[in-house]
């Protein structure tokens, strides 16, 4: 019998979701959220950590963990536009490859400042904006990117700069709170409705979440030194994430469904 795979991006935010998970039987599959979604919806992958614009748009055939998210009320820092003058202004925007649901929040949030830009899937990063007026960049690459251009990690998070010369960076949920006032749920984790995951994978997940919080410094030191950053920009980075879609956070997804023009009726795993 083949063993329940579970799907992980090889993402910082989620580091605090399985340092320290301890699995029998079971198999992890790492990928970038984009091949993920495929990989789930293929039956490659049993259970896995996917975008909320995948699920939203797949939700009649997935089913939901009620107690698992990976979502921020303001400022994400991983999930950036780089950009040289004003949002409205923009006339080419580079686009990640490795994610469908910054794109969709980042055209949601342009169209609102005004902005029409042509939009081009371009693998890269900050030099992308040689050619380009913004570059949407996530994840790991974004952290990096970002302290690349961060002369020094302030000891307060709120002292963290958003312009670097003629180089702004805009935060894509930090944008979402000011126009909703609700949090942003980046993922989610997801299965198909006729292959729920065995109730042992999900009890391990939650442990694993329990230890990695109540650990976060060691998780954040770990990630620094895989991404080669400041350790105290890691550990402001993963403080600020919401792990458990609660109320708000569900209300956030809704939010985003609706703006999406999309329906929001999950379906929750059975306890």
């Amino acid at each position: 019998m083949r063993p329940y795979v579970l799907g992980l991006p090889r993402y910082a935010n989620v580091a605090p979701l399985h340092h320290f998970l301890r699995l029998e039987g079971f198999r992890v599959l790492h990928a970038v959220p984009a091949e993920l979604n495929r990989l789930l919806l293929s039956g490659e992958v049993g259970l896995s950590l996917v975008s909320s614009y995948f699920y939203l748009k797949h939700q009649d055939r997935l089913g939901l963990l009620p107690d698992f998210s990976v979502a921020v009320l303001g400022r994400v820092y991983s999930v950036n536009l780089f950009h040289k003058g004003a949002l409205p202004h923009l006339a080419r925007v580079a686009l990640t490859t490795e994610s469908a649901t910054s794109v969709a929040l980042l055209k949601l949030l342009l169209k609102e400042a005004g902005a029409g830009p042509r939009y081009e899937r371009r693998k890269g990063g900050l030099e992308l904006l040689s050619a380009y007026d913004g570059v949407l960049l996530i994840g790991d690459q974004a952290i990096k990117a970002y302290a690349a251009l961060l002369p020094e990690v302030p000891e307060t998070p709120h002292a963290l700069p958003t312009r670097f010369g003629e180089v702004e960076v805009a935060d894509l949920s930090t944008l979402w709170f000011q126009k909703t006032h609700l949090p942003f749920v980046f993922a989610v984790w997801a299965y198909r409705r006729e292959n729920p995951p065995p109730k042992a994978l999900v009890q391990a997940l939650r442990e694993a979440r329990r230890e990695g919080l109540g650990r976060l410094r060691e998780v954040a030191e770990a990630e620094a030194r895989r991404l080669g950053v400041h350790p105290l920009l890691l550990q402001h980075y993963l403080w600020n994430f919401r792990y458990h879609l609660e109320e708000p956070d569900r209300l956030g997804l809704k939010a985003f469904a609706e703006a999406l023009g999309l329906p929001f009726a999950p379906m929750f795993y059975p306890e």
